[in-house]
Protein backbone atom coordinates (compact mmCIF):
# COMPACT_ATOMS: atom_id res chain seq x y z
CA UNK A 1 0.00 0.00 0.00
CA UNK A 2 1.90 3.11 -1.04
CA UNK A 3 1.23 6.48 0.06
CA UNK A 4 0.96 8.88 -3.06
CA UNK A 5 1.18 12.58 -2.48
CA UNK A 6 -0.51 14.57 -5.27
CA UNK A 7 -0.43 18.60 -6.97
CA UNK A 8 -2.28 19.79 -8.88
CA UNK A 9 -5.47 17.17 -8.44
CA UNK A 10 -7.96 19.18 -9.18
CA UNK A 11 -7.91 19.20 -12.86
CA UNK A 12 -8.57 16.50 -15.41
CA UNK A 13 -5.83 14.09 -15.11
CA UNK A 14 -5.72 14.59 -11.30
CA UNK A 15 -9.34 13.76 -10.98
CA UNK A 16 -9.53 10.74 -12.81
CA UNK A 17 -5.88 9.53 -11.69
CA UNK A 18 -7.02 9.97 -7.79
CA UNK A 19 -10.22 7.48 -8.91
CA UNK A 20 -7.78 5.10 -10.33
CA UNK A 21 -5.12 5.06 -7.72
CA UNK A 22 -7.79 4.93 -4.63
CA UNK A 23 -9.75 1.75 -6.70
CA UNK A 24 -6.27 0.23 -6.35
CA UNK A 25 -6.04 0.93 -2.66
CA UNK A 26 -3.23 3.26 -2.77
CA UNK A 27 -3.32 6.07 0.13
CA UNK A 28 -3.61 9.34 -1.93
CA UNK A 29 -3.15 12.77 -0.11
CA UNK A 30 -3.86 15.50 -2.58
CA UNK A 31 -2.72 19.48 -1.76
CA UNK A 32 -5.29 22.38 -2.89
CA UNK A 33 -4.77 25.59 -2.40
CA UNK A 34 -8.47 26.04 -1.88
CA UNK A 35 -10.07 23.34 0.31
CA UNK A 36 -13.54 25.03 0.33
CA UNK A 37 -13.27 25.66 -3.22
CA UNK A 38 -12.20 22.38 -3.98
CA UNK A 39 -12.00 19.83 -1.15
CA UNK A 40 -15.57 18.47 -1.97
CA UNK A 41 -14.94 17.65 -5.56
CA UNK A 42 -11.60 16.38 -4.79
CA UNK A 43 -13.15 13.73 -1.86
CA UNK A 44 -15.95 12.56 -3.98
CA UNK A 45 -12.91 11.39 -6.97
CA UNK A 46 -11.53 9.24 -5.12
CA UNK A 47 -12.92 5.91 -2.48
CA UNK A 48 -13.76 6.65 0.87
CA UNK A 49 -11.14 6.56 3.36
CA UNK A 50 -8.11 6.18 0.74
CA UNK A 51 -8.21 10.08 -0.04
CA UNK A 52 -6.84 13.07 2.29
CA UNK A 53 -7.15 16.45 0.92
CA UNK A 54 -5.09 19.09 2.47
CA UNK A 55 -4.73 22.95 2.02
CA UNK A 56 -1.40 24.61 1.45
CA UNK A 57 0.45 27.13 -0.16
CA UNK A 58 3.00 25.30 -2.88
CA UNK A 59 5.71 27.69 -1.86
CA UNK A 60 5.83 27.21 1.83
CA UNK A 61 8.87 25.12 2.67
CA UNK A 62 7.76 24.55 5.87
CA UNK A 63 4.10 23.18 4.77
CA UNK A 64 5.69 21.24 2.23
CA UNK A 65 7.82 19.41 4.53
CA UNK A 66 4.76 18.29 6.51
CA UNK A 67 3.45 16.96 3.14
CA UNK A 68 6.38 15.18 2.38
CA UNK A 69 6.76 12.89 5.40
CA UNK A 70 6.12 9.08 5.14
CA UNK A 71 5.27 9.53 1.27
CA UNK A 72 6.62 7.11 -1.27
CA UNK A 73 5.43 8.64 -4.20
CA UNK A 74 4.52 12.24 -5.17
CA UNK A 75 3.31 13.50 -8.38
CA UNK A 76 3.18 16.58 -10.02
CA UNK A 77 0.23 17.98 -12.44
CA UNK A 78 0.89 21.57 -12.20
CA UNK A 79 0.80 23.93 -15.28
CA UNK A 80 -0.32 26.59 -16.69
CA UNK A 81 -0.93 27.34 -20.35
CA UNK A 82 -0.46 31.53 -19.72
CA UNK A 83 1.10 33.89 -17.65
CA UNK A 84 -0.90 36.47 -15.03
CA UNK A 85 -0.40 38.32 -12.45
CA UNK A 86 -0.16 35.62 -9.86
CA UNK A 87 1.42 33.00 -12.00
CA UNK A 88 4.02 33.10 -14.37
CA UNK A 89 5.85 29.63 -16.61
CA UNK A 90 9.35 30.57 -14.20
CA UNK A 91 7.78 29.84 -10.79
CA UNK A 92 5.24 27.04 -12.05
CA UNK A 93 7.29 25.13 -14.84
CA UNK A 94 10.85 25.73 -13.20
CA UNK A 95 10.42 26.63 -9.43
CA UNK A 96 7.61 24.44 -8.42
CA UNK A 97 9.42 21.18 -9.44
CA UNK A 98 12.61 22.18 -8.70
CA UNK A 99 11.17 22.76 -4.93
CA UNK A 100 9.51 19.43 -5.18
CA UNK A 101 12.40 17.43 -6.56
CA UNK A 102 14.73 18.60 -3.65
CA UNK A 103 11.94 17.48 -1.47
CA UNK A 104 11.93 14.05 -2.57
CA UNK A 105 15.69 13.47 -2.23
CA UNK A 106 15.46 14.72 1.28
CA UNK A 107 12.48 12.62 2.74
CA UNK A 108 13.91 9.78 0.57
CA UNK A 109 11.27 8.80 -1.86
CA UNK A 110 11.13 6.35 -3.71
CA UNK A 111 9.66 8.01 -7.08
CA UNK A 112 8.94 11.22 -8.40
CA UNK A 113 6.54 11.59 -11.16
CA UNK A 114 6.67 14.69 -13.62
CA UNK A 115 4.24 16.33 -16.20
CA UNK A 116 5.95 18.07 -18.99
CA UNK A 117 4.91 18.44 -22.51
CA UNK A 118 5.29 16.69 -25.85
CA UNK A 119 6.77 18.50 -28.88
CA UNK A 120 8.84 21.49 -26.61
CA UNK A 121 12.47 20.60 -27.86
CA UNK A 122 12.29 22.36 -31.04
CA UNK A 123 10.06 25.62 -29.84
CA UNK A 124 12.82 27.28 -28.44
CA UNK A 125 11.36 30.74 -29.03
CA UNK A 126 8.78 29.86 -26.72
CA UNK A 127 8.33 30.94 -23.07
CA UNK A 128 6.20 28.07 -22.00
CA UNK A 129 8.83 25.74 -23.85
CA UNK A 130 11.55 26.59 -22.44
CA UNK A 131 10.62 27.02 -18.89
CA UNK A 132 9.00 23.41 -19.21
CA UNK A 133 12.36 22.14 -20.56
CA UNK A 134 14.31 24.10 -17.64
CA UNK A 135 11.89 22.43 -15.24
CA UNK A 136 13.14 19.00 -16.70
CA UNK A 137 16.45 19.85 -16.00
CA UNK A 138 16.05 21.33 -12.53
CA UNK A 139 13.94 17.79 -11.42
CA UNK A 140 17.03 15.19 -13.32
CA UNK A 141 19.85 16.92 -11.66
CA UNK A 142 17.85 17.09 -8.38
CA UNK A 143 16.10 13.61 -7.94
CA UNK A 144 17.60 10.88 -9.54
CA UNK A 145 14.46 8.47 -9.41
CA UNK A 146 12.50 10.73 -11.31
CA UNK A 147 9.92 9.76 -14.26
CA UNK A 148 8.97 12.57 -16.75
CA UNK A 149 6.50 12.30 -18.58
CA UNK A 150 5.21 14.19 -22.06
CA UNK A 151 1.68 13.91 -23.11
CA UNK A 152 0.50 14.91 -26.62
CA UNK A 153 -2.97 17.09 -26.17
CA UNK A 154 -4.92 15.38 -23.18
CA UNK A 155 -8.65 15.22 -24.10
CA UNK A 156 -11.56 14.40 -22.23
CA UNK A 157 -14.90 15.82 -21.57
CA UNK A 158 -13.61 18.27 -19.32
CA UNK A 159 -10.86 19.32 -20.85
CA UNK A 160 -9.29 22.80 -21.87
CA UNK A 161 -8.79 21.22 -25.61
CA UNK A 162 -11.63 19.77 -27.07
CA UNK A 163 -14.34 21.36 -25.44
CA UNK A 164 -12.91 25.05 -25.67
CA UNK A 165 -12.43 24.02 -29.59
CA UNK A 166 -16.09 23.16 -29.58
CA UNK A 167 -17.43 25.97 -27.71
CA UNK A 168 -15.91 28.49 -30.51
CA UNK A 169 -17.02 26.36 -33.40
CA UNK A 170 -20.53 26.20 -32.35
CA UNK A 171 -20.92 29.94 -32.30
CA UNK A 172 -18.31 31.34 -34.61
CA UNK A 173 -18.69 30.93 -38.46
CA UNK A 174 -15.35 31.19 -39.45
CA UNK A 175 -12.84 29.37 -37.83
CA UNK A 176 -8.88 30.27 -37.92
CA UNK A 177 -6.76 28.29 -39.63
CA UNK A 178 -3.03 28.81 -37.91
CA UNK A 179 -0.24 27.59 -40.16
CA UNK A 180 -2.48 26.78 -42.10
CA UNK A 181 -3.80 23.98 -40.04
CA UNK A 182 -1.03 21.55 -40.83
CA UNK A 183 0.36 21.06 -37.36
CA UNK A 184 0.22 17.70 -36.31
CA UNK A 185 -1.14 16.40 -32.81
CA UNK A 186 -1.27 13.03 -31.51
CA UNK A 187 -4.35 13.21 -28.86
CA UNK A 188 -4.23 11.21 -25.98
CA UNK A 189 -7.59 10.72 -23.94
CA UNK A 190 -7.49 11.43 -20.08
CA UNK A 191 -7.96 7.83 -19.16
CA UNK A 192 -4.77 6.01 -20.47
CA UNK A 193 -2.62 9.04 -19.51
CA UNK A 194 -3.54 7.97 -15.83
CA UNK A 195 -2.83 4.21 -17.29
CA UNK A 196 0.49 5.38 -17.89
CA UNK A 197 0.91 7.13 -14.60
CA UNK A 198 -0.17 4.06 -12.77
CA UNK A 199 1.68 1.85 -14.60
CA UNK A 200 5.17 3.50 -13.70
CA UNK A 201 4.45 3.53 -9.95
CA UNK A 202 3.05 -0.41 -10.28
CA UNK A 203 6.59 -1.22 -12.12
CA UNK A 204 8.74 1.02 -10.14
CA UNK A 205 10.19 2.83 -12.90
CA UNK A 206 12.59 5.61 -12.24
CA UNK A 207 14.64 7.91 -14.48
CA UNK A 208 13.15 7.93 -17.77
CA UNK A 209 11.62 10.54 -19.85
CA UNK A 210 8.63 9.10 -21.33
CA UNK A 211 6.47 10.39 -24.48
CA UNK A 212 2.33 9.41 -24.27
CA UNK A 213 0.76 9.62 -27.62
CA UNK A 214 -3.21 8.53 -28.11
CA UNK A 215 -3.77 5.89 -31.29
CA UNK A 216 -3.46 8.02 -34.37
CA UNK A 217 -2.04 11.50 -35.75
CA UNK A 218 -4.06 14.16 -36.64
CA UNK A 219 -3.69 17.34 -38.17
CA UNK A 220 -5.47 20.71 -36.56
CA UNK A 221 -7.76 20.86 -39.44
CA UNK A 222 -8.50 17.46 -39.03
CA UNK A 223 -9.24 17.72 -35.53
CA UNK A 224 -11.50 20.75 -36.47
CA UNK A 225 -13.36 18.43 -39.08
CA UNK A 226 -13.69 15.96 -36.77
CA UNK A 227 -15.05 17.99 -34.21
CA UNK A 228 -17.64 19.91 -36.34
CA UNK A 229 -18.41 16.25 -37.67
CA UNK A 230 -19.15 15.16 -34.42
CA UNK A 231 -22.13 18.52 -33.88
CA UNK A 232 -23.49 18.14 -36.99
CA UNK A 233 -22.26 22.14 -38.17
CA UNK A 234 -20.52 23.42 -41.20
CA UNK A 235 -17.95 26.34 -40.33
CA UNK A 236 -15.11 27.58 -42.88
CA UNK A 237 -12.02 27.05 -41.99
CA UNK A 238 -9.46 30.18 -43.46
CA UNK A 239 -6.11 29.73 -43.25
CA UNK A 240 -5.18 33.28 -41.23
CA UNK A 241 -1.80 34.96 -42.30
CA UNK A 242 0.86 34.76 -39.43
CA UNK A 243 1.00 38.77 -38.70
CA UNK A 244 -2.68 38.81 -39.07
CA UNK A 245 -2.11 35.76 -36.23
CA UNK A 246 -0.39 37.61 -33.94
CA UNK A 247 -2.24 40.68 -34.02
CA UNK A 248 -5.23 39.20 -33.11
CA UNK A 249 -2.91 36.87 -30.11
CA UNK A 250 -1.87 40.02 -28.98
CA UNK A 251 -5.77 41.66 -28.40
CA UNK A 252 -6.70 38.09 -26.62
CA UNK A 253 -4.18 38.27 -24.50
CA UNK A 254 -5.48 41.21 -22.59
CA UNK A 255 -8.63 38.79 -21.62
CA UNK A 256 -8.59 36.95 -18.54
CA UNK A 257 -8.91 33.53 -19.50
CA UNK A 258 -7.41 34.05 -23.19
CA UNK A 259 -8.83 32.16 -26.60
CA UNK A 260 -4.87 32.15 -27.62
CA UNK A 261 -1.42 33.82 -26.86
CA UNK A 262 1.08 34.68 -29.04
CA UNK A 263 3.14 32.33 -26.91
CA UNK A 264 1.06 29.70 -27.51
CA UNK A 265 0.88 30.15 -31.25
CA UNK A 266 4.73 30.00 -31.58
CA UNK A 267 4.13 26.64 -30.11
CA UNK A 268 1.84 25.71 -32.44
CA UNK A 269 4.15 25.83 -35.42
CA UNK A 270 5.91 22.44 -34.09
CA UNK A 271 4.20 19.72 -34.36
CA UNK A 272 3.16 17.25 -31.25
CA UNK A 273 3.71 13.62 -31.95
CA UNK A 274 6.23 11.00 -30.88
CA UNK A 275 10.05 12.49 -31.30
CA UNK A 276 11.40 8.72 -31.36
CA UNK A 277 14.25 10.55 -28.81
CA UNK A 278 12.71 8.58 -25.86
CA UNK A 279 10.78 5.90 -24.92
CA UNK A 280 6.74 6.27 -25.70
CA UNK A 281 3.94 4.66 -23.80
CA UNK A 282 3.87 1.86 -26.60
CA UNK A 283 7.37 0.94 -25.47
CA UNK A 284 6.00 -0.04 -21.58
CA UNK A 285 3.14 -1.86 -22.84
CA UNK A 286 0.68 0.20 -23.14
CA UNK A 287 -0.88 0.85 -26.31
CA UNK A 288 -3.32 3.57 -27.14
CA UNK A 289 -6.85 2.53 -28.32
CA UNK A 290 -9.44 5.56 -27.71
CA UNK A 291 -9.44 7.42 -30.95
CA UNK A 292 -10.76 11.06 -30.96
CA UNK A 293 -13.86 10.83 -33.24
CA UNK A 294 -14.92 7.84 -31.38
CA UNK A 295 -14.68 9.66 -27.70
CA UNK A 296 -15.74 12.60 -28.06
CA UNK A 297 -19.16 11.63 -29.48
CA UNK A 298 -19.66 10.81 -25.84
CA UNK A 299 -19.99 14.37 -24.96
CA UNK A 300 -19.84 16.85 -27.96
CA UNK A 301 -24.12 16.37 -27.93
CA UNK A 302 -24.16 19.28 -25.34
CA UNK A 303 -23.13 21.37 -28.44
CA UNK A 304 -25.58 20.16 -30.69
CA UNK A 305 -28.42 22.35 -31.03
CA UNK A 306 -31.00 19.28 -29.92
CA UNK A 307 -28.75 18.18 -27.40
CA UNK A 308 -28.31 13.99 -26.60
CA UNK A 309 -31.44 13.87 -28.28
CA UNK A 310 -30.75 15.57 -31.74
CA UNK A 311 -31.99 13.96 -34.69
Amino acid sequence: MKKVLIFGGSGQIGRHLIRKLTRKNYLVTVVTRNLHKKGTILKLSGNPGYIEVIEGNIFDEEQLNSFFKDKDVCINLVGILYENKKNTFKNIHVNFPKILSKKCEEYKLKQFIHISALGIEKAIDSKYASSKLEGEKKIINNFSKSTILKPSVIFSVDDNFSCRLLNLLSLLPIFPLYYNGKTKFSPIHVSEICEVITSVIDKNICSDIIECVGPEELSFKEILQKLLISINKKRLLIPLPTQIAKLSAFFFEKFPKPLITRDQLRILKYDNILSGQYKSNIDLGIEPKLKFEHEILKYSYMWKEGGQYSK
